[in-house]
């Protein structure tokens, strides 16, 4: 019988471990390291010792807060596993880990408010076409049976959960689980292998009622198991281990193993499941749309710069070898040479001749190199084999050195945090002179600070990002300005007549001239216009005026004495003098947000809008996402700034939001009042 699955993948695999926040993918990724023989003893993650805790910033806030690789053998294979982080500030970490891996491992929990988090990861599977293996995690602390736990979790997953195992229960207790496709029962030891068991009597109905369901599901894709069910004929064993293969490569189904990582239970059998079922790199080419080709092509997955060890990009080398001292060219046909090849065991490194085809390592030195590039032998470079969107930031705050010795230092440290973090926002507001950088929420930039601080040894200090007001008129006025100074040889004159009024918002800023006679030069007209725009920089209340036309109507000047720069002050006192009398009003920035919540939160984030000074345009269900809506809203982008704060703490970490900028709106009372103060502290 012609195999579905085309036989087992031996080639190296890449294996990323992603899931929610705290359901256990450390805890699992280190029983894996243990299980392998590639770390002596699991390390518990509250210990700070796990593989995953080589950074300062993971062991102070005990979280991972980055993507960790390890490569470890398993019956004769070589498999890199990626532990990704699963808090959302993080999610960005694991894109382009996903999108050079062969298949995930989906970490998950009986706990309904995750619910929400698995989706967001599942999804983003879906989107890449990357086969996953849900491994239920803390079943020995679960309250519900297996299979009502997939019930709950099913909603949150596009495609059918296959159920490949049920629990062994003693008195209530789980104690070990039951295989049901090899139809055997493993007794769970701590630490160690499972000890092989028979099926008891009391659970073999069960049993037999579990596999049924299973092969029912295979049998969707299978018309030949599909008849062997509707005969009552038992399909041969290595026949539905093809279909499960088969199933899982072609992303059919999202196969469920379980287990409790803490104790070491459930891994071995994971392990053969990666083993025997997972797709390796030939697959992963097929699915990024690699051609044949003799050239050799990295995908970088992560940069990180080591304290003494300078550059590392972390590739898979998805098609040919790469010797150390390969030159590798870009799309831009920049190119640099890899000067040391490493295996990784978290922060560990392993000294490589070279790399073949699947294998993951960290190429040294590839200056100019970034995550998410694709790098090839080939002179003409190649295209990124993988799209990776910048996120929509949603915290921000501007940045700056406690010394101003440091200035230079913090930019280059700022510039090395961006390489190895694409997600951080870095930007340069003209108008405050701030340096702003901008992440995916409170914790990503408290971490982005502390690698600066210390790695670095820049002690820095941030605060809120400057709001960009502004102010307009709301009256009109004609003023004469006029700018006399003699001092011995040539004197300075210059004398305008301007009138003002407000324009409509959004207009910006219109100048004219209805000069006749001469009463101003033509020479002169441009550098009444440049002095007008340079006072506009600052108005009466302190910031830039919009909205306004000015036209220079009349004037006077002397043959001798006047001047560029006499006509500039001319305008700037008309404009200082007339601007009062033209009733100024401040002006706020006032954004459009279009915020992502689970809908059994939607009501506690419409109460959030009215809070902030926001108002709700409307709410509708979120395209394509099943128990998600969008609620659309106005919000002042002085009230947004800690919004994804209160945002996640009813969402059960989960909403997020984008803003753009929608209006300009008038401004006044208490809270201009704090505007205007707030900027003549700052200058």
């Amino acid at each position: 019988m012609e195999s579905r699955a085309g036989g087992r993948r031996t080639g190296p695999k890449c294996i990323a471990i992603v899931g929610p926040f705290a359901s256990g993918k450390t805890t699992l990724f280190e029983a894996i390291l243990a299980r392998t023989g590639a770390i002596p003893r699991q390390n518990a993650v509250a210990s700070g010792n796990t593989v995953s805790d080589h950074s300062a910033e993971a062991r102070a806030h005990a979280m991972s807060v980055e993507a960790v690789f390890a490569t470890t053998d398993f019956m004769g294979e070589s498999i890199t596993f990626v532990d990704c982080p699963g808090s959302v500030e993080f999610a960005y970490e694991a894109d382009p880990v996903l999108a050079a891996c062969d298949a995930a491992i989906v970490v998950a929990e009986a706990d309904e408010k995750k619910i929400p988090a698995l989706q967001l990861i599942l999804r983003r599977l879906d989107d890449i076409g990357l086969p996953r293996i849900l491994f239920l995690n803390k079943v020995d602390k679960a309250q519900s049976a297996v299979r009502d736990v997939l019930k709950l979790l099913q909603p949150a997953s596009s495609t059918p959960l296959l159920l490949r195992q049920i629990a062994l229960r003693n008195d209530g207790v789980i104690i070990g689980s039951i295989d049901l496709a090899l139809e055997r029962a493993y007794i769970y030891r701590e630490y160690a292998e499972s000890e092989v068991a028979s099926i008891p009597d009391d659970d073999r109905a069960r049993e037999l009622e579990a596999r049924f369901s299973m092969l029912e599901t295979l049998a969707d894709h299978d018309d030949r198991l599909m008849e062997q069910l509707l005969e009552e004929i038992e399909p041969p064993r290595d026949a539905v281990f093809d279909d499960l293969a088969a199933d899982l490569r072609d992303g059919a189904v999202t196969p469920v193993l379980i287990g409790a990582a803490e104790k070491g239970n459930g891994v071995l059998r994971l392990l053969k499941a990666i083993r025997h079922d997972a797709p390796d790199v030939e697959a992963t080419r097929q699915r990024l749309g690699i051609a044949d080709s003799a050239n050799a092509i990295v995908q970088i997955m992560k940069t990180i710069h080591t304290a003494h060890g300078g550059k590392l990009s972390v590739s898979r080398i998805l098609s040919g070898k790469i010797p150390d001292a390969t030159e590798l060219f870009s799309s831009d046909g920049s190119s640099s040479k890899v000067s040391g090849i490493y295996r990784l065991l978290g922060k560990d490194q392993a000294k490589l001749a070279s790399a073949a085809v699947g294998e993951t390592v960290a190429l040294g030195k590839l200056e100019g190199a970034r995550t998410g590039q694709t790098l090839t032998t080939s002179k003409n470079g190649l295209a990124a084999l993988a799209s990776l969107e910048q996120p929509h930031p949603v915290y921000s705050f501007a940045l700056r050195p406690k010394e101003r010795k440091d200035e230079v230092k913090l930019s280059a440290a700022v510039q090395r945090l961006a390489e190895e973090d694409p997600s951080l926002g870095l930007s340069y507001s003209q108008g405050s002179g701030e340096t702003v950088i901008s992440g995916h929420g409170e914790m990503h930039l408290r971490v982005t600070v502390e690698r600066l601080e210390g790695r670095n040894q820049i002690p820095v200090e941030g605060h809120p990002a400057t709001v960009p007001y502004s102010e307009t008129i709301q009256k009109s006025a004609q003023q004469r300005g006029r700018h006399k100074k003699q001092s011995g040889g040539h004197g300075q004159f210059g004398d305008v007549v301007l009138e003002i009024k407000p324009l409509p918002r959004g207009s910006g800023f219109q100048f004219t001239d209805t000069i006749t006679g001469g009463a101003v030069p033509k020479q002169y007209i441009q550098s009444v216009e440049s002095g007008v725009r340079d006072y506009l920089k600052t108005g009466p209340l302190g910031f830039p005026v919009v909205d306004l036309a000015v036209n220079l109507s009349d004037g006077s000047y002397h043959s001798v004495d006047s001047s560029d720069m006499a006509f500039q002050m001319a305008a700037k006192i008309a404009m200082k003098e007339g601007m009062a009398a033209c009733a100024p009003v401040l002006l706020e920035p006032i954004l459009k947000v279009d915020i992502f919540t689970p809908t059994d939160a939607t009501a506690k984030v419409t109460a959030i809008v009215p809070q902030r000074r926001g108002q709700i345009l409307g709410f509708d269900a979120r395209p394509g996402w099943t128990g998600w809506d969008i609620v659309q809203a106005t919000i002042p982008q002085s009230e947004i700034g800690d919004l994804i704060i209160e945002l996640r703490s009813v969402t059960a970490g989960v909403g997020s939001y984008i803003s753009s900028f929608d209006h300009l709106a008038e401004l006044t009372g208490r809270l201009a009042e704090e505007a205007s103060a707030m900027r003549s502290k700052a200058a």
